[in-house]
């Protein structure tokens, strides 16, 4: 099974690259994450017509996530459960499903803007809330994984120059401490193997270049339990999906397991 996830930084943008991807390398499962559109404008009809069903949670401009499967897709969750609310509304950041014996979410986590911001402490609440939510299913017999944009980079190598990132969100103790979080309740990340560079960056910001002088940073992460992480045989970034003219700024990041499920 190849399972991927992408922040696509609107779907209705990147329709047409989006649909050659998946038939051309055969996704089987993909996480999406910044639909920027309501449910109703979600593409359900086009990905239809490749094969794949949706389960989308999308309220609108901005954020929206949703799950694309041509294996199935069962017991769909849309929300995060008891998760916090920002400027008294739940932002639509998380969904999750069944797809072909493998549990799978799909999340984008807040940005958090800066330390000082309300947005930062809305994202470490929104965090504790996803811990609670995944532990049962972290803990389980079933292949189990979060994927998505978690707006952190792990390590200080994540980024492509550390010394820029002094008062920025992403790299702050208390949002690494998130991810050991999930991994203390039973998840390790898969890390993607480096092809043309050492790191395996998956964000490169419109502006200055950062693409061609690989100024990135590695922020969309894949979380799975033991089952699902025994059984993965490959996993990389796919970066020639963030070549050319009408790019998301993120690239794909994609696993490949073999499952016995």
């Amino acid at each position: 099974m190849r399972i991927a996830t992408w922040n696509v930084n609107s779907i209705t943008a990147r329709l047409p690259r989006l649909l050659a991807w998946l038939e051309n390398t055969g996704t089987d499962v993909l996480c999406i994450q910044e639909t920027k559109c309501t449910a109703e404008q979600f593409p359900a009809d086009e990905l239809r017509e490749l094969g794949y069903e949706s389960a989308v949670n999308a309220t609108g401009r901005w954020n929206g996530v949703a799950l694309v499967s041509r294996v199935g897709l069962e017991d769909v969750v849309s929300g995060l459960p008891e998760g916090p609310e920002y400027e008294g509304a739940v932002e639509p950041r998380a969904i999750s499903a069944t797809c072909g014996g493998v549990r799978v979410w799909s999340v984008y986590v807040p940005n958090g803007r800066e330390p000082a911001h309300a947005h930062y402490a809305y994202k470490l609440e929104w965090f504790k809330a996803l811990r609670a939510a995944v532990a049962d299913d972290a803990a389980g017999a079933q292949p189990f994984a979060v994927l998505g944009d978690f707006n952190v980079a792990p390590t200080d190598t994540d980024v492509w120059d550390i010394s820029l990132f002094a008062d920025s969100t992403h790299v702050t103790p208390a949002e690494r401490a998130a991810l050991v979080a999930l991994e203390e309740a039973g998840l390790s990340e898969v890390m993607p193997r480096a092809l043309k560079y050492d790191v395996p960056f998956t964000f490169w910001d419109y502006r200055n270049l950062g693409f061609p002088k690989n100024r990135g940073m590695r922020i969309d992460l894949v979380y799975g339990n033991t089952p699902f992480t025994k059984s993965v045989r490959d996993a990389y970034v796919d970066r020639e999906a963030r070549k050319g003219k009408g790019a998301s700024d993120h690239a794909p990041v994609v696993v490949d397991l073999d499952l016995d499920v």
